[in-house]
């Protein structure tokens, strides 16, 4: 994952959400600006694309039907494949319960609905920043560890 021109992202983006308009807005507002997206529809479509993809940033939305989006971060955390991924909780609930179980599960960043776009993309490049660093960390750590002993 790397920027290009611009501001334009080439940050692979998982968007999971049950109703099918914002879904289909944010994955718009994604593609203008360069992101590579998937689409699921609901929380256990989200584990199953991750069980066969790559992302690097799920925008994650709370209340959906079977598997929620914080039954899905929870499992998130627990994959350590998945563990570092960032994710974006999104929500219409602004309540400080939600909020809290969700930063306890390692949600990165929490967007109340409707989604500000200005916001949602500076969050999104602050996160694809930061996961950049911290490929480079593990870059340099794997570097470091095959450095021969003197």
């Amino acid at each position: 994952m790397s920027e290009n021109n611009g501001n334009r992202s080439t940050a692979r983006v998982l968007i999971v959400d049950d109703d099918m308009n914002t879904l289909e807005i944010l994955r718009r507002w994604l593609a203008k600006e360069g992101y590579s997206t998937v689409s699921a529809g609901d929380g256990q479509a989200c584990l199953d694309a991750l069980e066969k993809e790559r992302f690097d940033i799920v925008l994650l939305d709370v209340m959906m039907p079977g598997v929620d989006g914080l039954q899905v971060c929870e499992r998130m955390r627990e994959n350590a494949e998945w563990r570092k991924i960032p994710v974006l909780l999104l929500t219409a609930k602004d309540d400080i319960e939600t909020r809290t179980r969700g930063m306890a599960l390692g949600v990165s960043e929490y967007l109340t609905k409707p989604i500000n776009k200005q916001d949602l993309f500076a969050r999104l490049r602050a996160q694809a920043h930061t996961l950049e660093l911290d490929r480079q960390i593990d870059r340099t750590a794997a570097a470091v560890a095959d450095l021969p002993d003197d």
